[in-house]
């Protein structure tokens, strides 16, 4: 794998192993689902990718239509009885829709900032809510100093500091704010502290969904996958910080 590679290679990998995708990537925080469906029932989720994000809402009591860029994803977000329109986010049309709130879990750094403002301003109703969150996780020191190394022996070209920064994801909410256009009023900044229990299988089925890892070739992925194996205990409490960046619409 380059280097520098494509961001939109990493977007458009995640589809590769959809099924995997679901099954292994984590869910959000239940307040925060909460908190987006008590602004409105009518909901598009950006990025909707297998419905993760999608079920929880519609398990809240909203109805939720998906935009997705990858067809293997789309397809496996109608399988779980969504409507999905296949579309980058900044080329899709509301077609004089509108909706209370507009959602992107683990999507939006991968949407132009700016078009992707104008294009949620532009579908949401005048009070609407625009959130866009991510789960951030951060292994205990000992852990991440062991994963760092697995990461630089076995698969180099993967960035990996972001694992060991102080603040996860705190970079990507600073660009977020940033592009938020003037229709939104001014971004808040919600945090959800929470933590999961992996057991070693649990984690390693997780690993080749994240960014990346499927543009590896196999030796190199195995050897990863071999290597997390080895230093991983049985099980181990990994910390989450779920940040969500949030603006009304004027």
């Amino acid at each position: 794998m380059p280097t520098n590679p494509d961001p939109r290679r990493i977007a458009e990998s995640f589809g590769r192993d959809a099924e995997r995708y679901d099954r292994a990537r984590p869910r959000y925080p239940a307040d925060l689902i909460t908190r987006l469906a008590a602004d409105g029932h009518e909901v598009l989720d950006v990025g909707i990718g297998t419905g993760i994000v999608a079920r929880q809402l519609r398990d809240a009591g909203c109805h939720v239509l998906g935009v997705e860029p990858d067809p293997r994803m789309a397809e496996a977000a109608r399988a779980h009885g969504f409507t999905v329109e296949e579309s980058r986010f900044e080329d899709w049309q509301p077609g004089g829709r509108t909706f209370d709130t507009i959602v992107a879990g683990q999507t939006w750094h991968w949407v132009d900032p700016a078009a992707g403002s104008a294009a949620a301003a532009r579908a949401l109703r005048p009070g609407g809510r625009l959130a866009l969150f991510w789960n951030a996780y951060q292994p205990p020191p000992e852990l991440a100093a062991a994963f760092g190394e697995v990461y630089r022996r076995a698969a180099p070209s993967l960035p990996f500091a972001i694992w060991q920064a102080a603040d996860p994801y705190a970079t990507v909410a600073e660009k977020t704010i940033a592009g938020i256009g003037p229709e939104f009023g001014a971004p808040e900044v919600w945090r959800y502290e929470w933590e999961h229990e992996y057991t070693r299988d649990e984690w390693l089925d997780l690993v080749p969904t994240a960014g990346g890892h499927h543009l590896l070739p196999p030796a190199e992925l195995a050897a990863v996958i071999d290597g997390l194996g080895e230093v991983t205990g049985e099980r181990f409490t990994m910390p989450y910080t779920t940040i969500a960046v949030t603006a009304i619409r004027r």
